[in-house]
């Protein structure tokens, strides 16, 4: 049990580093609208609109580590195998 629940946090930290980067690696707050800078045809002028996506920030990604840590840290509340050597 202790082996699954630290290869399970491994996982975990792992697979949310990269859903992390492969989606953007903003080292911000998540975002769940991103702002686009946009030109009117006619007058010339610059506007926002906003996009509707998902963008993890240090918040989710440091909430995977912490929640495989936690998983880790679980592993120390079983006991230790112990084996007897019957000569």
């Amino acid at each position: 049990m202790k082996r699954v629940l630290k290869i399970l946090g491994l996982t975990i930290a792992i697979a949310a580093g990269a859903i992390w980067a492969s989606a953007g690696a903003h080292r911000g707050w998540t975002q769940t609208s991103v702002p686009i800078k946009t030109v009117d045809e006619v007058t010339g002028i610059e506007g926002i609109t906003y996009q509707q996506r998902f963008v993890p920030g240090l918040d989710f990604l440091g909430g995977a580590v912490l929640g495989a840590g936690i998983l880790a840290g679980a592993s120390l509340l079983f006991p230790n195998k112990t084996t007897t050597n019957k000569n």
